[in-house]
């Protein structure tokens, strides 16, 4: 939600710094605070707000020891080079493949750790696409088994398929010098895994195995990240949940150790000989085949990925080497055997949950929602869902409305319009849980008070709760590994629907968040509630005066007042806090042997908040099993979501519950959808977020969206008016920006508006087609939004593209990405193989040249989209939610390939049940002249067909029939080849089989 450091560093400190034992000093807090004081005043959002004098937590609170992170430090200590390898012996053949021992080849090196002498090796083919290899301690027992074991109750392991009869995957091994092992694909002879040329380390807190790769590789996902999509041979992908806004190629919110590698041939069209090439010197008009394959590491430790030129090196701080291979050979069958095979499939999300969403930090009451409701439909943009951020609640308590500002009388009658209109809310609920001030008899708070009684709290090592310090004050967390924490929080969730009839839940701050280091908040709790330790947008010294880039050119004076203001601002910062001249030395963790130091392991990895305690629970807070944070840090986004799940279909029975969240995991598809967190108002941000969109499609959560318009910092038309129309295309399409700074909603500009009213014209049209796109990503795998590549995988010259994509098969998006730009550049993939591209709002077809990037004009308030030649989209009518679209007319786009054909589908069902009563198919087909539509199921759907609309028809047809009958409302284009027909049928679109032809 909050970029904490951006916060941090622009801050005034409100408090001098100090221990969190000593006594009160004056600071701000936005919610009244029961601490007795003074009060006053401060100007936030626009708004007087009147605040008590509270303790503010002291920026000091949240620093850690001066770290310099291992890949950085030029002495650092090189484990390939003094670590001794491990030896295989006892090799025992089993139904699936073999095991046996390693036995450390030499004088224990304990290099960042404690070396483990003795592993066992366990291959298997685990179906005929899937192969496991995994490396773990001999000697395990309660003591360690946490250390090394990923547990199946927290993240699933994929199971054995039916014993296969082949696999195009081969693993062969060797002692020499050390144990190594190669999985090469049988069919081609290439290698996909190899870790020759170096060394097994395994150590109590360090793991480090390498495999070589060809030059220039071509790698995708390892997130969560903001990087381009095909990630560098020079680049460390780090592994810790952070909350961190979004900075650039830094670990963030999730952690999804996969990835997918494709590699490229050319191919001798006489003798059929492949040779390997990068995509440095390839041309579209060439032949070429790809092989791809998956790697799935089942580790939730923290860790990181170096990709070096020449090898893929993991490094981890626990766990144990359980690696997955998937055989492809193409991208699609690589994705479809991760989500199906591995993690699970993505959930199936309710029909609404596809509409627009409006939210931002900074509605301060029902009224002002109501506001933007109202002036959603008075501008006459579709808004299907409206978000509150932390500002509901009383004093930003989970579970909480505050009576003054969004009483439950007020708001039941508000969200009851809502529900007449087919309109939605949904709240943001935080990890942390308030604890209240023992000192103050008022301070009463049941979810805390009902959670502490049934032990589901995280705890110290002594068994005291850990008290840490989020949005509320000094807070707990909960304990995923308590028995009773599911279902306590199920309680939760329920007894605020009650009150508050939301349609779903927004989970925040979730990796897990704390914004001190420690349990701070142990014999502090008599100042609660306290303020962070830093300023909240709005407050001073914390204004937020940046825009995006270009503004001095578009608004030239008032680009030039933010400035000024901009370096006022720093300037009194400096004042009350002038920089220290100081030298702080790096903190250089030991080893000691056999103990594990959790807190600051010996090997440092490249967390972007530094030491792994800064900002987030303790790695020493404890479990009730007697787990240590620092073995399931990553997991905490993952399980939250789950227990969100579950609380849900106890609120809603029999439907899919909707869940928004911020950390999430492997397989976190299968129970929420995830946003891409605290963005920036910067064009560069705009186009990161289609190779976040890419990612977390490879990740199996489908249900992507970013914070449209930008979080941090202030938007501006132009900006706001491109990424409008560019998140029409994404799944979750929401607009979202923080306290303060400048409103954006849709209707804010009137250029905006208009530019949002037509991009979502088109999205809304085609909701059928998206959520037939859903449905076969819940049950098979595909992908919904997808890269070029992956859709063309023998063209090489598409393998790094990620400023333009496909929606399905059959819908390509060019957007603009840049600031003062009238045109979008975009390839048109498979011209060479006869491919046909239409323009979407001329649907006249593209002429391109294999491999030209092409200008296309796009003058602000123009998104190009383009349909594929070959596809048959059903639609209906866009009106202003997704109820009245579901209940509309049917119509159906047809392009036409080059031989005059087009295939495409559509599945409906009641949009919202978890296992639905009933559902519908229909297939469609167009040959020779005719357009087939043949239905299958028992869904009853009442609408009819209205439209059919054909493009790429060479000539006027001289008869058009339906079943047989002459169609009266025929138009043709002689120009555009276009054939439109219109008011076809009364009568249910799918009630029968019927044929279309025209001749």
């Amino acid at each position: 939600m909050r970029s904490w450091k951006e916060f941090l560093l622009a801050a005034v400190p409100l408090a001098a710094a100090q221990s969190s034992t000593t006594a009160p000093a004056d600071g701000l807090t936005t919610a009244a605070g029961t601490q007795t004081g003074s009060v006053g005043t401060a100007t936030i959002n626009g708004s007087p707000t009147t605040y008590s004098v509270a303790f503010t937590v002291p920026a000091s609170a949240d620093v850690g020891p001066n770290l310099l992170p291992n890949i950085k430090d030029p002495n650092a200590k090189q484990a390939q080079q003094l670590c001794p390898g491990y030896k295989a012996s006892g090799v025992e053949r089993t139904a699936r493949g073999f095991t046996a021992s390693l036995t450390l080849a030499g004088e224990p090196c304990n290099v960042y750790g404690t070396d483990v002498e003795d592993l066992t090796l366990t291959v298997e083919v685990q179906t005929s696409h899937r192969l496991r290899v995994n490396i773990a301690p001999i000697y395990l027992d309660s003591s360690n088994t946490s250390h090394f074991i990923l547990p199946e109750n927290l993240v699933p392991a994929p199971k054995n398929g039916d014993l296969p009869q082949d696999i195009d995957l081969e693993l062969s091994w060797s002692n020499e010098p050390s144990f190594s092992f190669v999985i090469v694909r049988k069919s081609t002879g290439d290698v996909l895994f190899d870790t020759r040329g170096s060394v097994l380390v395994y150590e109590n807190q360090f793991i480090e195995f390498a495999s070589q790769l060809p030059k220039d590789y071509n790698l995708y996902g390892m997130g969560e990240r903001i990087h381009g999509l095909r990630l560098g041979n020079n680049f460390t992908a780090t592994f810790y949940a952070a909350d961190a806004g979004d900075p650039i190629d830094g670990n963030i919110y999730g952690n999804h150790p996969f990835y997918l590698d494709t590699r490229y041939f050319e191919v001798d069209e006489s003798s059929g000989e492949r040779t390997m090439v990068t995509t440095q010197n390839v041309s579209a008009t060439g032949n070429y085949e790809s092989y791809s394959h998956g790697v799935y590491l089942r580790n939730a430790h923290g860790g990181e990925a170096l990709m070096l030129p020449s090898n893929l090196t993991w490094r981890t701080l626990g766990g144990s080497i359980d690696l997955y291979v998937f055989d492809g050979p193409t991208a699609e069958d690589v994705t479809k055997q991760y989500q199906s095979g591995a993690i699970g499939l993505p959930k199936m999300e309710q029909y609404w949950t596809f509409g627009y969403h409006q939210c931002r930090w900074g509605y301060k009451n029902w009224s002002m929602v109501e506001d933007v409701v109202n002036n959603y439909r008075a501008f006459d943009i579709p808004l299907e869902t409206v978000w509150t951020d932390i500002d509901y609640m009383f004093q930003y308590r989970d579970f909480t409305n505050d009576q003054n500002t969004f009483p439950y009388d007020e708001g039941e009658e508000l969200l009851s319009r809502l529900a007449a209109n087919g309109q939605h809310y949904v709240p943001i609920v935080d990890s942390a849980i308030y604890i209240p001030n023992p000192n103050n008899a008022s301070d009463n708070y049941s979810s805390y008070t009902d959670g502490h009684e049934r032990g589901v709290f995280l705890t110290n090592a002594d068994g005291s709760e850990y008290i840490g310090s989020v949005w509320p004050g000094y807070t707990v967390f909960p304990d995923w590994h308590a028995s009773d924490s599911v279902s306590w929080w199920s309680d939760q969730l329920k007894q605020h629907h009650d009150n508050v009839p939301w349609s779903g839940i927004w989970i925040d701050m979730s990796e897990v968040s704390s914004f001190c280091i420690g349990s701070c908040g142990t014999g502090n709790l008599s100042l609660n509630p306290v303020h962070p330790p830093f300023g909240l947008p709005g407050e001073e010294g914390s204004k937020i005066f940046t825009y995006p880039e270009g503004f001095d050119k578009t608004n030239k004076s008032e680009a030039a007042m933010a400035s000024s203001l901009s370096a006022s601002q720093a300037s009194a910062v400096a004042k009350a806090t002038p920089p220290s001249t100081a030298t702080t030395p790096y903190f250089v963790p030991t080893v000691t042997p056999g103990v594990r130091n959790v807190e600051n392991p010996p090997y440092v990895i490249n967390n972007i908040n530094g030491a792994l305690g800064v900002h987030a629970v303790s790695p020493n807070a404890t479990h009730v099993d007697g787990v240590e944070e620092y073995d399931v840090h990553n997991l905490y986004g993952h399980q939250i979501l789950n227990a969100t799940y579950y609380g849900l279909l106890d609120v809603f029975p029999g439907k899919r519950p909707f869940i928004i969240g911020r950390s999430t995991f492997a397989g976190s598809g299968t129970v929420a959808g995830h946003w891409g967190g605290d963005n920036t108002s910067l064009f560069a941000y705009m186009y990161f977020s289609i190779a976040q969109a890419l990612n977390f499609a490879l990740f199996g959560i489908p249900m992507f969206g970013v914070d449209t318009c930008g979080f941090n910092g202030n938007s501006d038309e132009e900006l706001c008016s491109r990424w409008m129309q560019l998140s029409a295309f994404f799944p979750f399409y929401r607009n979202h920006n923080t306290l303060s700074a400048d409103s954006q909603e849709a209707y804010v500009w009137a250029s905006v508006a208009e530019a949002s009213r037509k991009a979502m014209a088109i999205r809304y049209s085609l909701l059928p087609y998206m959520y037939t796109l859903f449905y076969l990503s819940h049950t098979t795998g595909s992908t919904v939004m997808r890269a070029l590549s992956w859709e063309y995988p023998n063209d090489p010259t598409l393998a790094a593209i990620d400023n333009q994509f496909l929606l399905g098969p059959s819908v390509m998006v060019v957007p603009v990405l840049g600031q003062g730009m009238d045109y979008a550049r975009g390839v048109f993939p498979g011209i060479v193989q006869g491919e046909v591209w239409y323009d979407w709002y001329t649907q006249e077809v593209v002429s391109a040249r294999p491999g030209q990037n092409v200008t296309i004009p796009a003058p602000l308030g123009h998104i190009p989209v383009f349909i594929r030649g070959g596809s048959v989209l059903p639609q209906q009518e866009a009106l202003y939610t997704t109820l009245e679209s579901r209940n509309s007319s049917w119509s159906l786009l047809c392009a036409l390939d080059a031989n005059g054909a087009a295939t495409g589908q559509l599945y409906v069902d009641d949009g919202e049940s978890l296992v639905p009563e009933s559902s519908l198919f229909v297939d469609f087909a167009a040959s020779e002249g005719s357009l087939y539509a043949s239905a299958r199921g028992l869904y009853n759907d009442t609408n009819a067909l209205a439209n059919v609309t054909i493009m790429g028809v060479a000539s006027e047809p001289q008869s058009v029939t339906l079943n047989g009958e002459d169609v009266g409302n025929v138009a043709y284009d002689s120009s555009s080849k276009v054939l439109k027909l219109t008011q076809l049928t009364t009568t249910p679109a799918w009630m029968e089989d019927w044929v279309l032809s025209w001749a």
